[in-house]
């Protein structure tokens, strides 16, 4: 028996009930997702049979229904196709009722197992680290390559971390952009509508409602994009991303509204609009190129775990 037989089975039996607590976490979002599903088709045939059931009462029990199916002769054929849909509506709920017990039940054993089987993915990181140790104190030529590999583990990691703050801040600022460029489109329809149907005051009025509402939606956008320069320059990236000013001046709309004033209006939100829009295509490039770069950090930390778990298995 050599020196790490006993860890290499206790790593072995670790390893098994790890990919078989993976198993089972699968079957149970699998089992979920199917739970779901007929809860929501049983709702719907639940409420079809009530339809059905309705349908069949008012020809047993008379009314106008009933009277209609007695002038037109049919009445007893009429009663006996509603019966047999409600029949067949019964058995389909029946069936999912069924179906969904089983399905819990399932599910119920799969909880049950995953429960016995406790933690195996901590108890084999720490059974890992064990024997890494051991290999670097016995002075093991494995265990210099550990070291090599939990150097560069720890510096991929550090890095995918920072590029993944980077892309969570570019997200959320594409769509603080996306709000203003949204509210501004609203202020340019308006302004299309009052150039070329004199709608007046009240045109005004919605125009410069969406433009207050673009120019609040800017300085959380702003906010954002200072965010989102700070996580990039912890990755490398000089960038201050500038949002326009939205002009919500009504001044001029409300005394010398003509036809001259609607036109520079509606030039002065298109401009905005436009310089809003290439900050918005910055931003999504940008998180594109990031999103990538975590990609690949990603690859490589897959490898270098790969690489340890071989190195620690052999």
């Amino acid at each position: 028996m050599t020196l790490f037989a006993a860890i290499d089975d206790e790593i072995r039996d670790a390893r098994d009930r790890a990919r078989r607590r993976d198993q089972l976490t699968r079957q149970r979002a699998t089992l979920l997702t199917q739970i779901e599903e007929v809860r929501g088709m049983l709702a719907d045939l639940e409420r079809q049979l009530v339809k059905e059931d309705r349908d069949v009462a008012k020809l047993e029990q008379g009314g106008f229904t009933a009277f209609l199916a007695g002038l037109t002769g049919g009445k007893e054929e009429r009663l006996a196709r509603e019966r047999a849909e409600a029949a067949a509506a019964r058995q389909r709920v029946t069936g999912q009722r069924t179906r969904l017990e089983w399905l819990n039940g399932d599910l119920r054993t799969t909880d049950q197992a995953l429960a016995e089987l406790g933690n195996p993915h901590h108890e084999l990181e720490v059974l890992l680290a064990r024997k890494e140790r051991m290999l670097v104190e016995s002075g093991d030529p494995r265990g210099r390559e550990l070291a090599d590999i939990a150097a560069r583990l720890s510096n991929v990691s550090a890095d995918l971390r920072e590029h993944q703050e980077a892309q969570q801040a570019g997200a959320a600022a594409g769509q603080a952009v996306g709000y203003v460029l949204r509210h501004l489109g609203s202020a340019r329809g308006a302004s299309t509508w009052d150039m070329f149907s004199n709608g007046g005051g009240f045109a005004d009025m919605v125009e410069h409602g969406h433009l207050r509402q673009a120019d609040e939606a800017a300085w959380h956008a702003q906010g954002a994009l200072d965010r989102f320069s700070r996580e990039l320059a912890d990755i490398g990236v000089n960038a201050a991303p500038q949002l326009p000013k939205v002009d919500t001046r009504w001044f001029a709309d409300v005394f010398f509204d003509n036809i001259i004033t609607d036109a520079i209006k509606h030039q002065r939100i298109a401009r905005t609009a436009e310089a809003v829009r290439e900050v918005a295509e910055w931003v999504a490039a940008m998180v594109n190129q990031v999103s990538a770069r975590c990609g690949e950090l990603t690859r490589q930390q897959e490898s270098l775990v790969r690489r340890r778990e071989e190195v620690l298995s052999s």
